[in-house]
């Protein structure tokens, strides 16, 4: 035996021993880097649904917030308030919901379905008349009822509350029969506000927000806050949130001065700072 151990060759002793030396210096690397995979932060999903006039600014907002908290990834999900509420009823697994009217927000609170003592009132919005920016006929909301103002654009009053909001509007102006046979329904807020960009239609009554983040359009009359409800966009965590702390954070920061100036950038008016 000790003959044969004697023949083999140095070369391949060396290469043995080198194997040998190159799995010895990596188990701590490996053992390291499970270590710390241990240690890293484990990522957290947020679901928000919001009001469809809120896709920008939230987006943005959004940005700034997974900037600065690397561990959080959020999704956002937009559509008329109304079929985010029936979504939120369903059972989808929603973090926290932002309405643009407080009937779907008090809904969902009467069912119990929103975290205890997490609902408050974000921000505010005007309700603005555009038209095409080459409609030189229409310059207030009384020349919807004109014969040559053929379509009108609206939210479905049912589930998108900027159509609620415009029928209080033309019914306080006395129109509202006039214009239900030219109105042409959207199921939020951005698609009325795309009827009116492609010129599918003579006008249309949106929020201030969604008219100034367009320039295909031109605002001729802003409603006067007494002609319908306060514009109100409560904000709360859902109950069943899988992340009802990060979530609870994730709102903290909506009312933060950082979040609260992008806010008035796209032309929200702060609920504590009405400017």
């Amino acid at each position: 035996m000790t003959k044969g151990i004697k023949n083999i060759p140095k070369r391949f002793i060396a290469v043995q021993f080198l194997i040998l030396s190159l799995i010895s210096s990596c188990t701590p690397t490996i053992n390291r880097q499970a270590a710390d995979k241990q240690k890293a932060p484990a990522t957290t999903e947020l679901t928000i649904s919001a009001a469809a006039s809120m896709q920008d600014v939230l987006t943005d907002i959004e940005d700034l917030y997974t900037q600065q908290h690397s561990q959080v990834k959020i999704a956002l999900n937009f559509g008329s308030s109304g079929s985010l509420e029936n979504q939120i009823e369903q059972g989808a697994p929603i973090d926290i919901f932002i309405s643009a009217a407080p009937k779907q927000m008090n809904d969902l609170e009467t069912k119990k379905l929103l975290l205890a003592k997490t609902r408050q009132d974000l921000v505010e919005n005007q309700m603005v008349l555009i038209v095409p920016p080459d409609n030189q006929s229409i310059i207030n909301f009384a020349d919807l009822a004109k014969e040559s103002t053929k379509q009108i654009a609206l939210g479905e009053p049912t589930s998108v509350p900027a159509g609620q909001y415009a029928e209080e509007i033309l019914t306080n102006l006395n129109i509202i029969d006039a214009v239900r046979p030219k109105s042409v329904y959207g199921k939020d807020v951005r698609q009325v506000l795309s009827y009116v960009e492609t010129g599918n239609v003579d006008a249309g009554i949106v929020y201030r927000t969604d008219a100034e983040s367009s320039k295909q359009v031109k605002i001729v009359a802003t409603a006067l806050p007494k002609s319908h409800s306060p514009i109100i966009y409560p904000v709360a965590v859902i109950k069943d949130s899988k992340h009802p702390q990060a979530a609870q954070q994730m709102l903290q920061f909506l009312f933060s001065p950082k979040a609260q100036a992008i806010f008035k950038q796209y032309g929200f008016v702060s609920m504590n700072n009405k400017q």
